[in-house]
């Protein structure tokens, strides 16, 4: 099992929008970032964790946990010239973007902030707290991901 951080903007999809699904599952789609869909499309793999990051928000930070229940596959928002994820370049036989699906596991009482995440000391090689890791899909270390988990409970 690996580990990873998604990032997203709470006003367009949040944690609490993942835990209110009816089966509390959603596809991870409109990802428009090379690095980041070649994460989800050859290293997310079914069961991995995933910290739910809010961003460009009031309260930045570690919201929650979901997991990886579907792989990899063809983000279907790059199709439809009505998305706002449409990319006229991608075709059926030649997806340019994939998604995954995640579950709701949890939702912390607290947001973990950024400011936290910060100060640290062994969270510094984490993309998210260096100098231009604006991923929205990054991988955690295992050690990584249990200190920011003790610190958000």
């Amino acid at each position: 099992m690996a580990y990873w951080l998604f990032k997203t903007e709470p006003d367009a999809f949040s944690i609490d929008d993942l835990a209110n699904r009816v089966e509390q599952t959603e596809p991870w789609d409109g990802v428009r970032n090379y690095q980041a869909r070649n994460f989800l499309r050859d290293s997310v793999a079914l069961s991995d964790k995933v910290f739910i990051y809010h961003s460009s928000c009031k309260e930045v930070g570690i919201a929650g946990v979901a997991q990886v229940v579907k792989a990899g596959y063809p983000d279907t928002t790059q199709f439809d010239p009505e998305s706002k994820y449409y990319d006229p370049k991608s075709s059926q036989d030649n997806p340019r973007w994939f998604r995954v699906d995640v579950k709701f596991v949890e939702k912390f009482t607290r947001v973990l902030p950024l400011a936290e995440i910060k100060a640290m000391p062994s969270i510094s090689e984490l993309p998210l707290v260096k100098k231009g890791g604006r991923l929205s899909i990054m991988p955690v270390s295992e050690g990584e991901w249990q200190q920011l988990y003790t610190a958000a409970k």
